[in-house]
């Protein structure tokens, strides 16, 4: 991609950082250690039973099971390390070795989801977890859990570490989940099925890039093999329906509402959202057994003055440009490291 080589001597986005009340700055990019891409090819040269082991920088992300060990050399003030999986995973987090100072200002938190200019992803209305529960401190009581397991299929840990040689050792793992419901994609492009099997809970599935989201098959209300038929007022009365959000930050109850779908049908329904970021968010009621089905790329420049069938019209359109400002799509891009 044409914003790919000048990404990693822009990392400053992460300056915008926010875990609760307590911001991250980031002075120190790092612009001469390049990050290096996840490579398939490395993943095939571990055995079986082999686990993969290296250091941790102060900003990092991590899409690879393995062990995982930070020591500051100096003291580190503001890091995070994001943990991203597939969207069927969830993540599990072990805490091998803990060593930091709580008294001289040491903290290590781990938080159920992302944070990312103080928004929530999944956002709260989204979560099972009211957000005071998201967060595990091992600087506070006596008993901190030592394993920590995602709700879906991201986490992050922010921690500040004064004493050099004080640090912590993680052992990340992934397990697969039968019904994922919220999800950040690791690629532009993808193919997906959200299924809610009678659960009342909202499932969002975020894409952070500008895209073109093709919905092939929507069931609203499926009740033993059976469809429910909708009223014909709007999708707030159906208590079950699918929204599309557009925006640019990472919270899904910030964005923008570009359309609502709220009655079954098969595809395809086509939608060019030019946004930063791109949600589509199921409601569901826990009345019947909901499912989307949708396939998405990335928008291109060409794609914008191409009107094709089926298409609402283009959404976020002035955002697009050929000289974007660095996203969390360029830091994902770059940052999927080993």
């Amino acid at each position: 991609m044409s914003f790919r080589l000048p990404c990693h001597l822009v990392l400053i986005f992460l300056a915008a950082l926010e875990g609760e009340s307590r911001y991250l700055e980031v002075r120190d990019a790092g612009e001469n250690e390049p990050f290096l891409l996840l490579d398939a090819e490395l993943k095939r040269e571990l055995s079986d039973g082999q686990i993969y082991r290296r250091a941790l920088r102060c900003l990092d992300m991590l899409s690879i099971e393995g062990q995982f060990t930070f020591t500051a050399e100096q003291p580190q003030l503001h890091c995070a390390t994001f943990f991203i999986g597939e969207p069927e995973e969830l993540l599990t987090i072990d805490f091998d070795f803990v060593n930091i100072d709580c008294q001289a200002g040491d903290f290590l938190k781990v938080f159920d989801g992302w944070i990312l200019k103080g928004e929530k992803f999944p956002s709260s209305l989204d979560h099972p977890l009211p957000t005071s529960e998201r967060y595990t401190d091992f600087c506070e009581g006596d008993h901190v859990r030592r394993t920590i397991r995602s709700s879906q299929n991201v986490a992050m840990i922010f921690f500040r570490i004064h004493v050099p040689g004080n640090g912590f050792t993680l052992t990340i793992k992934k397990k697969n989940n039968l019904f994922p419901c919220n999800a950040i994609s690791q690629t532009p492009a993808g193919r997906f099925t959200m299924v809610i099997p009678h659960q009342h809970r909202n499932c969002s599935f975020s894409i952070i890039y500008p895209v073109v989201i093709k919905i092939s098959d929507l069931m609203l209300g499926h009740l033993n093999g059976l469809h429910v038929k909708k009223p014909s007022a709007g999708c707030g009365v159906t208590g079950d329906f699918v929204e599309l959000l557009g925006g640019n930050g990472l919270d899904p109850s910030r964005m923008f509402p570009v359309a609502d779908l709220c009655h079954s049908f098969h595809g395809p329904a086509q939608m060019k959202i030019s946004c930063d970021n791109t949600v589509l968010r199921m409601i569901s009621s826990g009345k019947h057994i909901n499912r989307v089905t949708f396939e998405y790329h990335q928008l291109e420049q060409h794609e914008l003055a191409n009107r094709e069938e089926n298409s609402l019209e283009e959404f976020c359109f002035s955002s697009v440009r050929e000289a974007r400002q660095v996203t969390l799509a360029c830091y994902l891009l770059l940052m999927l490291t080993l």
